[in-house]
């Protein structure tokens, strides 16, 4: 790689190789036009004067032998229709005549003895063809001294035909020579100046490779290593051009280690402060739950006592602060339910996906049954295998299903059924309720956030169900999607993909290949947390009600 090129750039390293490739290409071009100029206009003289101009003077012996055949027709049978015949040849003879003359035109060799061939024609007519046929016919006429000099002077007309005829043979051969020469000069001057071009591309090659690409197959293989070491740079070298690109690179680089040095300072603190608030929710919600329970248990207690005796309005308090409490209840459980969803360890096994939803349908259909809502489930025949945490998952659907009786019409329907493709299997809740109005569809997922026909109907909730279920489903690799039309109904879709072997799961849903736990351990590794998790605090029904998450539109 050369290091001298100091400010040159691409064009002045590439520009002159393209000059010296374009002088020869252009010579190669006007060697080539030359030489086929020359070689066509050499067939040409060949096919368009010589050959035609061979063939009339052929056509002139024809025309001669045919006369000679006239005249000794009329010698041997006086038959009228040789002297026609003769009348026409003799009419003839002077066209072809005259164009075997105007070829010989400026050769002096040719047109001594195009001469010579037109003056024993002329003596060979005069002497005897004309006479001949002048004087009576028949085999009485015969003179044997007239006729050998008809015969000598016909002898004369073969005689310089085929001196004219071997002119012409000659010419022909010269003529087809010098187009074969100049055809093979041709060929030879290109392939000689392709040569050149090859050796000049060559040498171009060599150096441009070493001025251009060679420092930009450097710059390739630095630019991949910098990915796996960051501290790495390139080396300026090469053209101008190419300089810069390297010193912009470099620069690029050091404003991106900066970058990640901030990013990484950043994205620290924001861990610091993620697991902050996560504890600072998990510690409020768990010492707030306590004292929730306490007054919630007192308020039992004096609907106890003074059940009867209490006045309308006291009633009436009672009744709302039992309400508040469930309500802030509920909202604390969603809080701790969503903080353990995003925080903990997903660990996913196999399990049959279809038991989970049926567990899920059941849940529901005491409480939709009170409203007088159907809930339809068909138990697919052939097991779902998916991976998935089944406390998590079963959550999620029950979320999803809660909310469907929740925001369904008295006496309405729900439908679910479970959809297996080939890679995914999709499970869909329907219902027709009040369903999302259109303008609020993007705001799904925000937390606390709650359609307006929801608070419009005083239904009650969070806004953290779909923060839940989302966060489920995203855990376990999956994708929800929700399509919905105000006041005709909701449906979520929730797909997630199948585990590859289906023969993976036992009857009971268990994976084949969990080894089994010792009796001295619990059999599930979350027994703890769903005693934590306030979905199994199902002490009052509201509650209940409550927690097992919100619709979208909450």
């Amino acid at each position: 790689m050369e290091s001298g090129l100091g400010g040159r750039t691409v064009a002045r390293t590439v520009t002159p190789a393209l000059h010296r490739l374009t002088v020869l290409v252009v010579l190669m071009a006007v060697v080539a036009f030359v030489g086929v100029l020359l070689s066509t206009r050499a067939v040409n003289s060949l096919t368009e004067d010589l050959q035609p101009a061979a063939a009339a003077n052929q056509d002139v012996l024809l025309d001669v032998t045919a006369l000679e055949g006239a005249v000794a027709n009329w010698a041997r049978s006086a038959d009228p229709a040789a002297i026609d015949e003769y009348d026409q040849l003799l009419a003839r003879l002077p066209g072809d005549q005259r164009q075997v003359r105007a070829f010989a035109e400026g050769d002096s060799a040719l047109t001594l003895l195009v001469t010579q061939q037109e003056n024993a024609i002329d003596a060979w007519i005069e002497q005897y063809a004309q006479p001949r046929v002048e004087a009576p016919g028949g085999p009485e006429t015969f003179q044997a001294r007239r006729y050998r000099v008809g015969q000598r002077l016909f002898g004369d007309v073969l005689q310089a035909n085929q001196a004219t005829a071997a002119a012409f043979g000659d010419r022909v051969r010269q003529a087809s020579t010098d187009a074969a020469w100049r055809l093979r000069g041709t060929i030879a001057a290109v392939a000689l100046l392709a040569l050149i071009a090859w050796l000049v591309v060559s040498r171009s090659r060599s150096r441009l490779l070493s001025q251009v690409s060679e420092p930009l197959v450097e710059l390739e293989r630095v630019v991949h290593l910098m990915v796996k070491d960051p501290t790495l740079r390139a080396r300026p070298d090469g053209p101008k051009e190419l300089r810069s690109v390297i010193e912009s690179l470099n620069a690029l680089a050091d404003a991106q280690a900066r970058s990640l040095a901030v990013e990484a300072k950043i994205q620290a603190s924001l861990r610091t402060l993620d697991t902050a608030k996560d504890d600072f929710v998990s510690n409020v919600s768990h010492e707030l739950r306590t004292p929730l329970t306490t007054i919630s248990g007192y308020l039992e207690v004096v609907a106890e006592e003074f059940d009867g005796v209490m006045s309308p309005r006291h009633e009436r308090i009672l009744e709302a602060s039992r309400r508040n409490v469930a309500r802030l209840k509920a909202l604390i459980d969603d809080l701790l339910t969503l903080s353990k969803a995003e925080t903990r360890h997903t660990e996913l096994e196999a399990a049959d996906l279809a038991p989970l939803v049926r567990d899920a349908v059941t849940d529901v259909r005491i409480t939709a049954a009170g409203r007088g809502i159907s809930v339809d489930f068909t138990m697919p025949e052939d097991r779902v295998p998916v991976l998935a945490d089944r406390a998590m998952l079963g959550r999620a659907m029950l979320n999803i299903l809660s909310n469907a009786v929740k925001f369904s019409l008295d006496g309405g329907k729900v439908e679910v059924d479970i959809v297996a493709a080939a890679r995914h299997v999709v499970v869909r809740v329907r219902d027709h309720g009040i369903g999302i109005p259109a303008s609020e569809v993007e705001r799904l997922g925000t937390r606390f956030f709650r359609a307006s026909n929801a608070v419009t109907n005083e239904i009650a909730g969070t806004g953290l169900g779909l923060r839940i279920v989302q966060t489920i489903v995203d855990k376990h690799a999956g994708e929800m999607r929700i399509d919905s039309e105000e006041g005709r109904g909701t449906t979520v879709s929730v797909r997630l993909p199948l585990l590859g072997d289906p023969d993976a799961l036992e009857p009971s849903g268990r994976p084949a290949w969990q080894p089994e736990q010792p009796a001295d351990e619990p059999a599930d590794e979350q027994a703890d947390d769903r005693d934590d998790d306030p979905d199994d605090d199902r002490g009052e029904q509201e509650p209940v009600e409550a927690s097992v998450g919100e619709h979208p539109r909450n």
